[in-house]
């Protein structure tokens, strides 16, 4: 076994089960919904507003994730959080009120917001910039396993477990995870030599970076606005708008889940080979985000069975974050902790909003006389109307200087 192979084997696998874990929690409440809902007699809007704010957390910490990525390197960084995220799934799971399961969604989102932007920061280190794609892919087959594991074999352990039962299970995962992090190599962090004051006028200049304001809007609203549905509103709108029970709404989500695990291997394995033919990542992430568009449609005007349509969703997002290797390339390797968790930032904030905000634009077009099934449709029209302005703004190239 060569050098190479034997550093991605140590590296990969312990990042991987950190988002893997993650990715499970963030989607795990669009199944147990119903239990939630009937157990603290909340609204659409209350469950919104409990569910998000995990990206809430998540969002409003990758500032300072990136500076400490940067600064304290990413394994560290990575295994402190964890045991954050171990404790929120502890209060979840003993919680009793609203706001008890709130709080403690909001620390499931800070201890596991680092996993995802952590692994591109240890991957910038030890690996060079054209393998970024097919690394970062590699993660998100991880990130897919875990969505795989919140659908359906959530919604079979619920009886045996119960939805509190499968949070003190994770939790115990993630100190599990925690350590096995604390195994792998560590490089000095590059940007440890910068003051604090240094830290934040570059992220400044991040942010005033055009090519930058290319991917954001994308990312806050076409991808934050999956993740919204994903996470949550994907197994109400199967079961308002095209009446199927909760233990078949669980069924196309996952195949959703599979349909995203099978882009990420395309991604993980092929991104190389098709780079070298002149299939360059920006393609392939532009061509995934304009299928989402389409695809949304369809699910919208019901032109299909949702058993196709769904999983060919998940297949296009699955591109999605591609977004990431993309926009790094353009900064330094130095900066990626901070460009990523900028990029970050803004995707999570936009989860936030449109998680809570379709939950509440739901109920206000129910108060208005309108069904359940249409209200789910004009709020689902309306985030579509507004990523395909974003999708037209990605789509103008950046003037060089």
């Amino acid at each position: 076994m060569n050098d190479t192979l034997r550093l991605w084997f140590r590296l990969v696998p312990a990042y991987a089960v950190g988002y893997f874990l993650s990715y499970g929690l963030r989607s795990v409440n669009a199944v147990i919904a119903p239990e939630l809902m009937q157990e603290l007699s909340i609204t659409a809007a209350g469950l919104g507003m409990l569910t998000s704010a995990y990206f809430l957390a998540f969002g409003l910490f990758q500032l300072p994730l990136g500076l400490l990525l940067d600064r304290f390197g990413p394994r560290k960084v990575e295994a402190a959080l964890l045991l954050v995220a171990a404790g929120g799934c502890a209060l979840f799971a003993v919680g009793t009120t609203l706001q008890t399961l709130a709080v403690a969604r909001a620390l499931i989102g800070l201890g596991v917001s680092a996993c995802l932007m952590a692994s591109f920061k240890a991957f910038s280190q030890w690996f060079p910039m054209e393998r970024m794609p097919s690394l970062t892919a590699t993660i998100m087959v991880a990130g897919g396993l875990g969505a795989l594991t919140a659908s359906v074999p959530v919604e079979a352990a619920l009886p045996l477990l119960g939805w509190r039962g499968v949070f003190l299970l994770v939790g115990a995962l993630l100190v599990l995870a925690a350590g096995y992090l604390m195994t792998v190599p560590d490089k000095s962090a590059a940007g440890s030599g910068e003051s604090f004051g240094q830290q934040i006028r570059t992220l400044g200049s991040i942010y005033g970076n055009r090519t930058f304001w290319r991917f954001a809007p994308q990312g806050s609203l076409t991808v934050g606005g999956f993740m919204a549905v994903q996470g949550l509103w994907a197994v109400p709108w199967l079961m308002e708008v095209n009446h199927v029970s909760r233990s078949d709404a669980a069924g196309v989500l996952l195949l959703m889940s599979i349909a995203m695990l099978v882009g990420f291997l395309f991604v993980a394995t092929c991104s190389v080979g098709l780079a070298r033919r002149g299939i360059s990542p920006m393609t392939l992430l532009t061509v995934g985000m304009g299928l989402a568009l389409v695809v949304e449609l369809a699910i919208i005007l019901g032109v299909a069975p949702a058993v196709w349509l769904w999983p060919l969703l998940g297949l296009s997002f699955s591109l999605g974050n591609v977004a990431y290797s993309q926009l790094a390339a353009a900064f330094p390797v130095a900066l990626s902790g901070r460009v990523n968790t900028a990029l970050n930032l803004l995707v999570f904030v936009g989860a936030f909003l449109l998680q809570w905000g379709i939950g509440a634009a739901v109920d206000a077009f129910v108060l208005g006389g309108m069904g359940r099934a249409d209200a789910f449709k004009a709020t689902f029209s309306a985030l579509l109307a507004a990523q395909v302005v974003a999708f037209v703004w990605f789509l103008v190239p950046v003037k060089r200087a």
